[in-house]
């Protein structure tokens, strides 16, 4: 009896080990549609871009009743995508959350005017080779950074806000006329 309980504690043990290693499997965007969010989450969240390079612009619900919703999520990843190459990459939740924070802090529903959002290895790369700044392990490779400015607002208030949020690392690049932010480690430059 001792040993078929362990048996079947052993293949419940199994089958959560593998759906646990699926789940790590999943596109970003997949695997988002199915996060529970916290507490601090709840509500409907919606975001604007307008990207710079192409002229798409998307006004997105991307969250919805407790959960990410894949469509909204798809075509933020489409309009956020590689310009240059057209290559489409998840973008991280978290990023989108961090942006929606951060419109929230600057009190406006204005577009996020995006330089940057997804590079692939292949865009980074030219860049890094072309500026020092451009991290050759850029987290824009990820879907997990931004380059933006918000129209209606000056880009040291941008940086303020952005800073205060302490959602990961922010990068202030008034010569150029934005503000990098990304949902990595904590760090400024």
């Amino acid at each position: 009896m001792l040993d078929r309980q362990l048996s079947t504690t052993r293949r419940q043990l199994l089958i959560f080990g593998a759906s646990l290693a699926v789940g790590a499997l999943l596109p970003g965007s997949a695997r988002a549609a199915r996060r529970s969010p916290g507490p601090q989450q709840r509500g409907p969240r919606e975001l604007k871009f307008l990207n710079l390079h192409t002229g798409e612009s998307l006004d997105a619900v991307y969250f919805e009743e407790g959960r990410y919703l894949p469509d909204a999520l798809a075509s933020v990843d489409h309009v956020l995508r590689d310009h240059r190459t057209g290559e489409v990459h998840p973008i991280e939740p978290r990023l989108l959350d961090l942006l929606h924070r951060l419109s929230g802090a600057l009190d406006t529903n204005a577009p996020y005017h995006v330089i940057s959002g997804y590079r692939s290895p292949a865009t980074n790369a030219m860049l890094h080779a072309a500026s020092p700044n451009v991290a050759a392990g850029s987290l824009h490779m990820q879907g997990w950074a931004i380059d933006v400015r918000v129209p209606g607002r000056e880009l040291a208030e941008l940086h303020r806000a952005a800073l205060a949020l302490r959602g990961g690392g922010v990068g202030y690049y008034p010569a150029n006329d934005f503000v990098h932010v990304d949902v990595g480690r904590v760090r400024t430059w």
